[in-house]
């Protein structure tokens, strides 16, 4: 009894501040626009990814220092995938409105059963067929402009929830895996990522540091507590708590996209948009949601 109410604690716990980084994702998108007013998007990404990096590397060197080539060989693996998200991320977000962007990278939950199914050669449910269209019907709807073309962002912006699909596929095997440490994957995978970014930037873009006050501190709390701690507690917490958890937990991301954009950016969308946003949440709350069949009991007589 006593354990299962540890257990149930953990998973509580866990699902709690994988809230918390759901809401530091949410204020990321006003955070990055404004970012990108100074710096181009991969220098963004490097310099919050490496301080990141360096910061929590600092504070779990014995994590890192114990390192075994399973986690190192995963941490690699998952840096690359998130490295894929984050370009996409850079380079959308600066071309679409924060609301579209917020949504459109919340679609891992619906993506990540797919290519699930593509790996595992499972049949996809009734359920996931309807929330492909659902979610399909939204995504017209929210990004289709009135001649029926989406925006360069929006189509920019797919890339996301597709490349962070295969991270959440390859950080659920890892963590399955008694030796590789969760806590030393989420810090490596920053470095990978800052890494890769970095170089990107010295080829496609002119790096430098922020050159204004606000700047340095939105990148400071975009590399810190939206990369860092975040990715970090995904890693860690994804042991205690449901992959459906994580899903739905994880559609909270648009809601607070939205809300930010609406009361920072002041942006206010059509009501078809809304409609849109609407058909979207709704795909992803029915996809990871289990609801109850009722059954008859038969009584012989």
């Amino acid at each position: 009894m006593n354990l299962g109410m540890r257990n149930m604690n953990k998973q509580q716990r866990a699902d709690l501040l994988l809230v918390m980084v759901t809401a530091f994702w949410g204020l990321s998108y006003y955070l990055t626009d404004l970012c990108l007013t100074d710096l181009p998007p991969m220098c963004l990404n490097a310099f919050r990814f490496i301080s990141a990096f360096f910061v929590l590397g600092i504070i779990f060197h014995k994590n890192l220092f114990c390192l075994n080539l399973a986690t190192i060989r995963y941490s690699f693996l998952v840096g690359i995938a998130l490295s894929g998200t984050y370009v996409f991320y850079g380079y959308g977000i600066s071309r679409t409105s924060l609301s579209n962007a917020g949504f459109i990278c919340a679609l891992p939950v619906v993506f990540t059963p797919v290519f699930a199914f593509l790996v595992n050669r499972t049949r996809p449910s009734r359920k996931l067929i309807a929330c492909l269209f659902l979610c399909s019907l939204g995504l017209a709807l929210l990004t289709l402009n009135d001649s029926l073309r989406p925006a360069l962002g929006d189509i920019i912006c797919l890339g996301v929830p597709i490349c962070y699909a295969f991270d959440l596929l390859l950080t659920e095997k890892a963590v399955q895996h008694s030796e590789v440490d969760a806590l030393g994957l989420g810090v490596c995978q920053l470095g990978v990522v800052g890494i890769i970014t970095l170089v990107l930037s010295m080829f496609l873009e002119h790096p430098h540091l922020p050159t204004t006050p606000m700047t340095w501190g939105a990148a400071l709390f975009l590399g810190i507590l939206c990369s860092g701690v975040a990715f970090i507690i995904q890693s860690v917490q994804q042991q205690y708590t449901t992959a459906s958890h994580v899903g739905l937990i994880f559609t909270l991301e648009p809601v607070f996209a939205a809300i930010v954009a609406y009361f920072f950016a002041g942006e206010v969308l059509t009501s078809r948009s809304y409609v849109g946003m609407a058909f979207m949440l709704l795909s992803l709350v029915v996809m990871e949601v289990d609801f109850p069949i009722k059954r008859q009991e038969v009584t012989m007589e």
